[in-house]
């Protein structure tokens, strides 16, 4: 999604807001200022910064014994850096050790930027308590148009929030505006929590994706949010829908509702349990106050959170001993050594500049990063690779495309290697233990120039792909249908597989191909290329107008999609129409629910999509702009 498209018609999102504050008896009285703490000047914060880490300058450890005033310094200092600056190489974790961090009378209130991750230590997110806020606002252009389209790259998990900011105005409360990969994992908030920043207009957002958390003491508040999926989590109510709002596994979820019902309800795809899912690893101090990775149990038909029962998390534990704790100067031959003697990898905050792969080969290998740690393609090379092994999860991790082209970025198992073959609990794939990617982000082109014929590729059986961003990007450094090139965000070939928060845009062909059989897709968003050059150019036939978002081809004889939403926005000023959003193979056993197409900004997009699935469903075009087109169940 970029900053330039306006995909909320502003008196739509005055209603939408109105609504959603009223529905939790919020008053708004106007922005308020930021608390004097937050304009601390970062020569000040770098007197103070504990960011002397055993994982480097760029990771700091905080400890509650440490004052309040210090912490603020350091936080506001890398957020007064790290706030507008979507494609620079800093990247950064802050991490709290167990213990509570502020008071009624000090709170900690501070916001995350672009590559921030914020993260407890504990075992449990009960363990690290912020009374205070961590936030993340709109950002603000030259002619003051305030949203927060791409809000993009930073997280948060694994700790409880007391809401406590009562001198924030309009901005009391926790406020969590961000859109694609910018993951809440494992969160306790208590208090309001708003999705939305309504304090400053238009508003406009478009995520997200929350899992594993839970929400006590007030209605989540949605707002002018497009799209987001909610799984495996606790809500203590939500507001409303805009278009595309999905949940999988959550105690106190809507119900279902799609489309909208005007005035009663949706829309909403609600799912009881999610499919498949497996938490992301995430790091901690054991009771010694060694660092330890916890590497959650896989779960099939899941509800709720996993932590919040009064027993921990089912999983296990790998001790910091057994990762090799990598930094950007390292090299891939010196990385490589490392995991072939059956050490895990942690790589820690950076930029890293591959230029040979990265070969994953032993089962069960957790490749975690810190701080968005990011993998640049040089020379052409594959960044990564995974061998035909089961249980090996990749987390927190950019992979970046550079020049010249790669042919994938990341590759998950041998092409076509499962296939035919014998498989078990030795073998290639086993479905108690599957392959995981969480939080896996993709760019062609934005920070740099960059070209990728598929960014994910997937061969293995039975992996989980949870909350994936795979970004062509339409703004930025190196951006031209000629520039960043990229065929498709993402292939499986796979059986079993489960994507649960797929995210991909604007790639030049397919965005998604699927060929694997039993396939499962819970939320899609995506958005076709803005920048189509002619309608002979983006042809996927002699006679089919451009390329579906979603192509199930005939070996996919089992595939059952939910909440699946794609978008047209054709800006060169010539009309670019797409005959189908969606592709499935008829007679097969797939099964489609809630799918939806929308045209974006009549004032600049052209063209439209003609079909939302086959020959099924009618046309989005400037004739029914910002109106979705659905079809609720398929065939």
């Amino acid at each position: 999604m970029t900053a330039l498209t306006a995909p909320l018609r502003s008196s739509t999102l005055r209603l939408v807001v109105v609504l959603a504050l009223l529905s939790v008896g919020f008053v708004v009285t106007g922005p308020a200022t930021a608390n004097a703490s937050s304009s601390a000047s970062a020569s000040a914060a770098a007197a103070a910064t504990p960011c002397k880490s055993d994982f480097g300058p760029n990771v700091c450890v905080f400890d509650p014994s440490m004052p309040v005033s210090q912490i603020q310094a350091t936080v506001d200092a890398i957020a007064t850096q790290q706030v507008p600056n979507q494609f620079g190489p800093q990247r950064y974790a802050l991490l709290f050790k167990p213990g509570t961090y502020g008071t009624a009378d000090e709170p900690l209130n501070f916001q995350v930027g672009y590559y921030t991750d914020v993260a407890g230590l504990g075992a449990s997110p009960k363990d690290v308590v912020i009374n205070g806020s961590i936030y993340v606002r709109n950002q603000c252009d030259a002619n003051n148009s305030c949203i927060a389209l791409t809000n993009f790259w930073r997280s948060m998990s694994n700790l409880t929030i007391n809401v406590t900011n009562p001198d924030f105005g309009c901005y009391t409360g926790e406020f969590w505006a961000v859109s694609q990969a910018a993951p809440m994992r494992r969160v306790q908030v208590n208090g309001l929590m708003t999705l939305m920043d309504y304090c400053t207009a238009p508003s406009f957002a478009s995520g997200g994706f929350i899992a594993d958390s839970r929400f006590d003491g007030n209605t989540v508040i949605n707002g002018s949010q497009q799209q987001f999926f909610v799984r495996n989590s606790t809500l203590d109510g939500w507001t409303n829908g805009v278009w595309n709002q999905v949940f999988a596994g959550d105690v106190g979820a809507p119900a279902q509702c799609f489309p909208a019902q005007a005035d009663i309800c949706g829309p909403y795809t609600t799912l009881a349990t999610t499919p498949a899912s497996r938490e992301k690893p995430y790091l901690y101090l054991d009771r010694s106050g060694k660092y330890q990775v916890f590497v959650p149990t896989a779960t099939t038909n899941s509800a709720g959170e996993t932590w919040s029962s009064g027993r921990p998390t089912p999983g296990r534990s790998i001790p910091l001993s057994d990762f090799f704790v990598a930094k950007p100067s390292d090299s891939v031959q010196t990385i490589n050594n490392q995991l072939a003697r059956g050490r895990n990898l942690l790589l820690t905050p950076g930029v890293y500049h591959v230029d040979r792969t990265i070969k994953v080969k032993r089962a069960d290998t957790v490749v975690l990063g810190l701080g968005l740690a990011t993998l640049t393609a040089l020379n052409g090379a594959v960044p990564m690779t995974v061998a035909d092994v089961p249980g090996v999860d990749i987390a927190g991790l950019i992979f970046d495309a550079g020049l010249p082209n790669s042919p994938t970025l990341l590759q998950v198992g041998t092409h076509h290697a499962s296939k035919g073959a014998a498989r078990d609990h030795n073998g290639w794939s086993d479905p108690a233990d599957p392959t995981a990617l969480q939080d896996v982000f993709f760019r062609i082109g934005g920070p740099h120039a960059g070209k990728a014929t598929v960014s994910l590729e997937v061969n293995s059986d039975n992996v989980i792909l949870d909350d994936i961003w795979a970004w062509r990007a339409d703004h930025g450094n190196g951006v031209g249908w000629k520039q960043n090139t990229a065929n498709t965000g993402v292939v499986v070939n796979g059986d079993n597989v489960t994507a649960t928060g797929l995210f991909v845009e604007h790639y030049q062909k397919f965005q998604v191909i699927w060929n694997g059989d039993n396939g499962t897709d819970v939320f899609f968003q995506s958005e076709m290329p803005y920048d189509v050059p002619s309608q002979a150019a983006w042809m996927s036939s002699l006679t089919t107008k451009g390329y579906a978002a979603v192509l199930v081809s005939r070996t996919a004889q089992h595939f059952t999609g939910y909440g699946m939403g794609t978008y047209s926005f054709f800006n060169q000023g010539i009309d670019i129409f797409a005959d189908h959003a969606y592709e499935v193979p008829t007679p097969a056993n797939v099964r489609m629910h809630d799918l939806l197409t929308i045209f974006l900004d009549p004032s600049v997009g052209k063209g439209g999509i003609l079909n939302v699935i086959n020959n099924t469903g009618g046309s989005s075009t400037i004739a029914n702009p910002d109106v979705p087109v659905t079809v609720t169940s398929f065939p």
